[in-house]
């Protein structure tokens, strides 16, 4: 196994992307941080890749924040901003991993242990969440002293509801894969052997059918859509639709239906949708 902290490879159309310190549950520092910032607008420009995902080395998917990182961050009382946002033309929003909504790429959390904390955060900044039966999840913030942190108290009630986001944010309980695939937390989950198979079995399959763009455009309304009235999504989706009419992977898809063949649409490089 190599030394490095974050490690890359691809798995089919699925670029993947390792925490890497099986001793501490693979926690995060902030080098760690930047690194996984660089390799997902990376794997975003690849026309080879479908989706994104992460998956954590040894037992854990990830414990948040390195012990050593979380005491010097509340000794000094401030977090320090995740690398690259304040920076940007167009700068993250506030919070850990708040860039992964904006990804235009399907982003896949696998994971294989316990998300605690960061790890947490990881996990529901990610559109989806593929679970081993071995997943669990933990907020821990109410534990630390700390409140609802990096945007958690937004996305965790439009998981899986108002009085269980205050019960799993209040308590910070642990909640196993079980409960989480009931609840909504988990989307699929697997065998531990086969968390990766499946996960790249469900993208590949994205790939060989789905029109990138139409992906893109669809996370975009998505999360969008989350914070407007019904109306004005009306109105956006139609706009959108007139767009993407407009688009060859529509006369492609139109195509392969009358053909009866699979479509091959043009692939996606992250272009503004």
């Amino acid at each position: 196994m190599s030394d490095a902290e974050i490690l890359f490879e691809t798995m089919g159309r699925v670029a993947l992307i390792r925490l890497n310190r099986p001793q501490a549950l693979n926690a995060l520092t902030y080098a760690m941080l930047a690194d996984i910032r660089r390799l997902v607008a990376e794997a975003e420009k690849d026309p080879e890749v479908t989706a994104i995902a992460f998956v954590g080395e040894g037992r854990g998917f990830c414990s948040g924040l390195d012990a050593e990182v979380l005491r010097q961050t509340t000794a000094a009382g401030e977090s320090r901003p995740a690398a690259g946002g304040a920076q940007r033309a167009n700068p993250d929003p506030p919070g850990m991993f708040s860039y992964l909504p904006r990804v235009s790429k399907p982003v896949i959390s696998a994971v294989n242990g316990v998300a605690a904390g960061g790890g947490f955060v990881l996990a529901m900044m990610s559109d989806l969440r593929f679970g081993s039966e071995s997943a669990s999840f933990t907020t821990v913030f109410s534990k630390r002293g700390l409140i609802a942190e990096h945007g958690t108290s937004w996305l965790l009630p439009r998981l899986v509801g108002a009085s269980r986001a205050l019960d799993l944010l209040w308590s910070s309980r642990r909640v196993h894969a079980d409960e989480a695939l009931r609840i909504g937390l988990l989307d699929r989950v697997f065998p531990a052997d086969e968390l990766l198979a499946g996960l790249v079995a469900y993208v590949d399959d994205l790939a060989s059918q789905v029109s990138p763009s139409a992906i893109a455009v669809m996370k975009s309304q998505v999360y969008r859509h989350l914070s407007d009235a019904m109306e004005p999504s009306l109105a956006d989706a139609d706009r959108l639709t007139q767009a993407q009419l407009k688009h060859p992977d529509a006369l492609e898809g139109a195509m392969s239906l009358i053909e009866r063949r699979a479509p091959n649409f043009a692939p996606w490089t992250g272009e503004a949708s």
